[in-house]
C-alpha cells in the first residue's frame, strides 16, 4: 500500500497544479507523473478525493472524451455543478471544448524541479486530408 499512497500523491501534486477553469484528463495527468502510472489509477486516485477537499482539485480531470465519467452517485451532479461555477461550458454532448479549456500542463521549470514529465497535448493535431498514391 505504500507504493499506492506514495502514486497518489505524486498525482494530487500534477493535479493541484490545474487552474481554475482549465480541465485535464486521466491520461494526461498519468503522463506528466510517469513511472508507471496509468488513466485508470488516476481515476481510482481521484475517486479516493472527498468531496469536500479543497486542497485537490478533483473535479478538474475528466475523460479522454471531454466528459465526466459516470461513476454513479451525486458524484458526476457536484462535478459538473463545480467545474460550471468556474466557468466551463459543455456542449449538447456533455463534453467540453479541450481547445477552450484544456490545460497544457505545468511550467517546465517545476515539472524539472519536481521530477515530472512535460504534459501531452489533449488535441490531436489536425491534418489535411490524406493524398491518393494513384
Amino acid at each position: 500500500m505504500p507504493k499506492r499512497s506514495g502514486l497518489y500523491e505524486r498525482i494530487y501534486t500534477v493535479a493541484r497544479q490545474i487552474p481554475p477553469g482549465k480541465l485535464s484528463t486521466y491520461g494526461q495527468i498519468a503522463a506528466i507523473v510517469g513511472k508507471g502510472c496509468t488513466a485508470r489509477e488516476v481515476g481510482y486516485a481521484m475517486a479516493a478525493v472527498k468531496a469536500d477537499d479543497k486542497l485537490t482539485p478533483w473535479h478538474r480531470v475528466i475523460n479522454a472524451k471531454g466528459q465526466i465519467s459516470n461513476r454513479g452517485g451525486m458524484g458526476p451532479i457536484i462535478q459538473r455543478e463545480m467545474l460550471e461555477r468556474e466557468g466551463v461550458t459543455f456542449n449538447a454532448k456533455d463534453q467540453v471544448n479541450f481547445e477552450q479549456v484544456g490545460w497544457r500542463g505545468p511550467a517546465w521549470e517545476w515539472l524539472d524541479a519536481n521530477d515530472f514529465n512535460p504534459a501531452p497535448p489533449l488535441t490531436k493535431s489536425r491534418k489535411g486530408p490524406q493524398l491518393s498514391l494513384f
